[in-house]
């Protein structure tokens, strides 16, 4: 995995996601003490980032592999977004998905033509029946973190951070990533190094599921101990990958644990001071440059508001929220 894999993503990827704007507000400054920017991601196909992997993995197979078709586990950006490259390339495709997943991505993943396959998050291994069903049939199984083109994709936003951030004058920063497996957090670090050494990837969790924060402290991959239990479930994952992992250990700094009570006030200030509606996974890093500020560097940060399909009763929680 590298730099050169991430810019012919990106030229892959070209007229297929839409680049994204950073946006800002006086407001989100003024309570994080330091000039915020939000990398809204939410805004982009399928409303996730994982719109550009997917897109960057269905892509890259052979025309055999994508005749054949693609199988893919995901709690649902990931699952849209593999869901609709696929469909653009006339791929079959298998998406697993666990059956608590908020409702929305699992009806937006059957409309985008794939076919959901539901397992009980708490006793099942999505690994082992994703593997089960691609020998069965025949499918590509495209990872949701742990897979290299995935992860050029993912880092294609951070070819567009650096640009975007040059334009603005910002040349040393903390540039925040929710983070689950840490292919987006890997990706994004990679661009940083090559096209803007001054700003710093620093993944942000749900309390409970820091195990890339423990991973990064103690220098080894460490687990979550539970499979679920916070409303951040687009960031819920096991444990870091192994291609992602040794990325993140060599380019980004600390990690970054907020509560849950933290997103839903970020989605509450994104809403009313941005104007763009974020779900709770995708809120872990604005959450963290707005609350947890004695653990940033400089006078700038930048956060990735990386997904935005939230169910209605959970968003109505979060702008009931005192922001």
């Amino acid at each position: 995995m590298n730099i050169d894999m991430i810019t012919a993503a990106a030229a892959r990827l070209e007229g297929h996601v839409r680049r994204t704007p950073l946006l800002s507000s006086p407001f989100l400054d003024q309570i994080a003490g330091r000039r915020v920017f939000v990398k809204a991601e939410c805004l982009q196909h399928t409303g996730s980032f994982k719109a550009r992997g997917g897109w960057s993995a269905v892509s890259a197979l052979t025309e055999a592999q994508r005749k054949a078709g693609v199988i893919a586990y995901s709690s649902g950006n990931h699952a849209q977004g593999v869901a609709r490259a696929a469909a653009a390339h006339g791929s079959p495709c298998v998406i697993i998905m666990p059956a608590n997943a908020p409702a929305i991505k699992i009806a937006n993943t059957r409309a985008l033509g794939a076919e959901v396959v539901l397992y009980d998050r708490a006793t099942e291994d999505r690994d082992a029946i994703g593997l089960r069903l691609s020998a069965e049939r025949g499918l590509t199984l495209i990872k949701p973190f742990d897979d290299a083109q995935v992860m050029a994709g993912q880092g294609t936003t951070g070819l567009e951070i650096a640009a975007q951030a040059a334009a603005r004058g910002i040349t040393n920063a903390d540039v925040l990533i929710c983070c689950g497996g840490g292919g987006l957090t890997a990706g994004v670090a990679l661009a940083l190094e090559a096209s803007a050494p001054g700003l710093r990837a620093r993944p942000c969790e749900p309390e409970g599921f820091d195990d890339t924060a423990r991973s990064l402290a103690t220098g080894q991959i460490q687990r979550n101990a539970a499979a679920e239990g916070s409303i951040c479930d687009a960031i819920v994952t096991p444990q870091p990958g192994d291609l992602t992992f040794p990325i993140m250990q060599r380019l980004c700094g600390p990690g970054l644990v907020v509560s849950d009570d933290d997103c839903l006030r970020a989605m509450a200030l994104a809403f009313a001071r941005l104007r763009i509606v974020i779900e709770p996974g995708g809120a872990a890093a604005l959450a963290a440059a707005l609350f947890h500020g004695d653990s940033l560097q400089g006078d700038a940060v930048i956060a990735i508001a990386t997904g935005g399909n939230v169910d209605p009763d959970t968003f109505t929680r979060a702008i009931a929220m005192d922001t």
